[in-house]
């Protein structure tokens, strides 16, 4: 088991980046790896990820997801398999920083980096970076979903999160 964990300040405020970071079929549009999302409920998304001709698809749930403070997925494939989080923080007036850690099998990023588990830090460095160009470069998010999932159930009308309820590494 590998942790990767990188960190990107955006100069947009909170709730844009995480507007934005839910738009998962907007991946494409920045990612270098990720290929195509669909949004299968609100807490099963499909992804197709690749380098260069390798490709794999695999199915992630959201387990948990709160407006404008984070969100955690895990894979439900048997392969590739990952556990991640992602979280917005407030850096200074109208910039984010926005922190993702992740859990990979030893084979590395979603089954596809074998026997080079430190090119998994570089691609998802090279990634938030590419998302840090998409979402600055628009200044607004193209949408956003302000659910709140708990234990992979979508929790409709659930309070916004607090300063004093904000959770910290790990989640759950």
């Amino acid at each position: 088991m590998r942790t990767v964990e990188e960190m990107v300040e955006v100069a947009v405020p909170v709730h844009t980046a995480y507007n934005q970071w839910t738009q998962f079929e907007c991946f494409p549009r920045f990612s270098s790896v990720v290929r195509r999302v669909e949004q299968v409920t609100p807490s099963v998304t499909t992804w197709v990820v690749g380098l260069g001709p390798v490709r794999r698809e695999f199915r992630a749930e959201i387990v948990e997801q709160v407006p404008d403070s984070h969100l955690a997925w895990r894979s439900l494939n048997a392969g590739p398999w990952h556990t991640g989080e992602v979280r917005f923080r407030a850096a200074a007036e109208g910039r984010t920083a926005v922190a993702v850690r992740m859990e990979l099998r030893r084979r590395g990023l979603a089954g596809l980096l074998p026997g080079a588990p430190e090119m998994a830090g570089r691609v998802l460095r090279r990634e938030l970076g590419h998302f840090k160009e998409f979402i600055e470069g628009r200044g607004e998010a193209g949408g956003g979903w302000r659910g709140t999932i708990r234990g992979g159930h979508v929790r409709p009308g659930e309070p916004e999160l607090t300063k004093s309820r904000v959770p910290t590494w790990p989640v759950g």
